[in-house]
């Protein structure tokens, strides 16, 4: 009976978790010149994807060139948030 209750615990934490990330945080996305992909949070924050499609670590306060050939400094470094986005996405 205990490891019924065990499983099922785990289970739920399991699918709890895979609803931790609400894309609605999301504000919007910004591709850079190098193919990454630049994401910020409603709170400011933000975290990158490579051209590979994984959540990259970019230190706070690095200068990345938009595609459309502004500079945009990195504020955060949300990797968790990121790699979170996208797992839901795929």
């Amino acid at each position: 009976m205990f490891k019924k209750f065990a499983v099922a615990g785990v289970t739920s934490l399991i699918a709890v978790s895979a609803f931790a990330m609400n894309p609605a945080d999301l504000k919007e996305t910004v591709a850079l010149k190098d193919g990454s992909t630049v994401y910020v949070f409603l709170d400011g924050k933000m975290g990158m994807e490579n051209p590979y499609g994984r959540a990259v670590p970019m230190p706070e306060g690095q200068a990345m060139v938009t595609a459309d050939g502004k500079t945009v400094r990195m504020v955060g470094n949300e990797v968790a948030r990121v790699s979170s986005l996208i797992q839901i996405e795929s």
